[in-house]
């Protein structure tokens, strides 16, 4: 490890140490979408120390993104996201190796990482990325964030009693609202984005328990609700 004093604040943790920063040096996460979920949670995987991440979004960047998206400045407008994205990321950790899918290239990706952060914004997606986790068998963390609410669940397909993405939402289910739609206030998309960001180096690490449980948090009064997610005997992705 090139420099201890930059992980300082977070090596002095217990549950995190030397052998924890070594252990988030050796691992890598999928951050699927770089809207304003993965702007947020992509900055703190990349600061904390994870060695390698894998970026991807098909988009390129618009005004419109700037009052929310914080990886991209006025001057990355028209730009691909990835290679936006990348500069930032960059800027902020040299040692860290990046990998960026402009395309659905992602989907090879998956079965390469350690942890796939969903940052995406429709349901497709959505379902995609977890049915290729569960057939890979990597843990996901799953994010969502609207007007002035957010939700947050992680799914590990090595265990045997979580609950995947497809038991919480069945494929058939209702197209999701856009925020171009519904609007949504900026730093309710960086709260969400940062708890995936937190959830996933929870997962790296050890610490805790958040498989199975759906978190939604209300910015208006600043409340969190917790409820466990039950496994649905009749998923047709993770029953089985």
């Amino acid at each position: 490890m090139s420099d201890l004093s930059r992980y300082a604040r977070q090596i002095v943790l217990r549950e995190v140490g030397v052998a924890g920063q070594s252990v988030l040096r050796d691992s890598s996460v999928l951050v699927l979408g770089l809207g304003g979920l993965g702007s947020a949670a992509a900055q703190y995987l990349a600061a904390a120390g994870v060695g390698r991440l894998v970026i991807a979004d098909r988009d390129v960047v618009d005004l419109s993104n700037l009052q929310r998206q914080i990886l991209y400045a006025q001057s990355d407008v028209g730009r691909a996201k990835p290679d936006a994205a990348a500069d930032r990321l960059r800027a902020l950790n040299r040692e860290m190796e990046l990998e960026l899918c402009k395309e659905e290239t992602w989907r090879d990706a998956v079965a390469r990482v350690d942890v796939v952060l969903d940052c995406s914004d429709n349901f497709p997606t959505r379902f995609d990325a977890n049915e290729r986790c569960v057939r890979a068998r990597k843990p996901l963390v799953s994010g969502a964030a609207i007007r002035f609410e957010g939700q947050l669940a992680v799914f590990d397909a090595r265990r045997g009693d979580s609950p995947c993405y497809a038991c919480l939402y069945p494929q058939q289910g209702d197209v999701a609202e856009t925020c171009e739609e519904a609007g949504v206030l900026g730093p309710t998309v960086g709260v969400i984005g940062s708890l995936q960001a937190l959830a996933a180096l929870k997962l790296l690490l050890g610490i805790g328990d958040d498989v199975g449980k759906l978190h939604l948090w209300n910015a208006i009064d600043m409340s969190f609700k917790t409820t466990k997610i039950p496994r649905d005997p009749r998923c047709t992705v993770c029953h089985g």
